[in-house]
């Protein structure tokens, strides 16, 4: 009996290709000096300029677009082969390595920062989700351990 592939791959794409364009927003802008558009909070350009925003002198949407897009590969790669041990696990380890980093640069934000990025939380929130299909996925597609008597 064959089992069903599970959904979560797809889920896990489609975060991940909104993930994209959201760093990517955010690394042009960093890139080009022009300042972000903040419709709902007047706290990106804050973010994006202040001397948390860099790591290693690598500015945080940097990783942040490459985060996604191994992402997006990850998943690409779950849709067709979801039983695939390492992806599972690399997407799982993956995604809770950034919800860590999203949850260090939030803190960062509310405590040393004292401004909100919208970007930030989108990406914090795409994070989460990715994690969570990722979790999803690990345990949907664990295989039983099979007993061998000799």
């Amino acid at each position: 009996m064959a089992k069903r592939a599970p959904l979560a791959p797809y889920f896990m794409l489609a975060c991940a290709l909104i993930g994209i364009a959201d760093a990517f927003y955010v690394a042009q802008a960093s890139y080009t000096g022009r300042p972000l558009w903040c419709a709902i909070l007047e706290g990106c350009n804050a973010v994006v300029q202040s001397p948390y925003a860099r790591l290693f002198g690598v500015p945080a949407s940097y990783i942040g677009l490459v985060f996604y897009l191994y992402m997006f590969g990850c998943a690409a790669l779950l849709a067709f082969d979801p039983f695939s041990r390492g992806m599972r696990l690399g997407a799982l380890v993956y995604s809770a390595m950034g919800v860590g980093y999203s949850g260090y640069f939030a803190y960062l934000q509310l405590v040393a920062i004292r401004a909100v990025c919208l970007y930030c939380l989108i990406s914090a929130v795409l994070t989460v989700l990715l994690f969570i299909a990722a979790l999803r996925h690990f345990r949907a597609t664990r295989m039983p351990a099979i007993i061998v008597w000799t």
